[in-house]
């Protein structure tokens, strides 16, 4: 499983470790799922609250399917903005047209054609944890979303 972050860099120092600690943030939620382990501590240092739960339950949902990930995630079009010093809004797109589903008995891969699913846009919160991470405390998602289904 690759993560393949585009134009994932403002120039600002702030924003940067926003964005970064975000990607990681889905970084740490596919890796959970190639290790088919919801309690995967990665995805607790980086995702709190409700963020948490539901990365949880996403990689459980796939642990139950016995599925896992392969492929490469393209994730573009990111947007950073601040509140204050310890809280942050995040959105981008999530291009998945060439990431499948991949049985873990048979180790067949689902390779589905892409369609306007394949897109995903995100809108994420941040708050910076005592230890300096930018934290995903929420997550909203939208599959097919015209924002980066184009």
């Amino acid at each position: 499983m690759k993560d393949d972050f585009e134009n994932w860099k403002t120039g600002d120092a702030t924003k940067d470790a926003v964005l970064a600690d975000a990607g990681r943030a889905q970084t740490a939620t596919n890796y959970a799922i190639v290790k088919s382990d919801p309690d995967e501590p990665a995805l607790a240092f980086y995702r709190q609250g409700d963020a948490l739960v539901g990365g949880a339950q996403w990689v459980k949902s796939f642990v139950d399917a016995g599925i896992t990930y392969t492929g490469t995630v393209r994730y573009f079009r990111p947007t950073v903005t601040l509140y204050g010093t310890t809280s942050a809004g995040v959105t981008f797109c999530t291009d998945e047209s060439k990431a499948f589903n991949k049985d873990v008995k048979t180790k067949k891969v689902d390779r589905t054609p892409a369609t306007r699913n394949s897109y995903v846009y995100y809108n994420t919160h941040l708050k910076k944890a005592g230890n300096g991470v930018w934290q995903t405390t929420q997550l909203v998602s939208e599959r097919g979303n015209s924002t980066c289904a184009r």
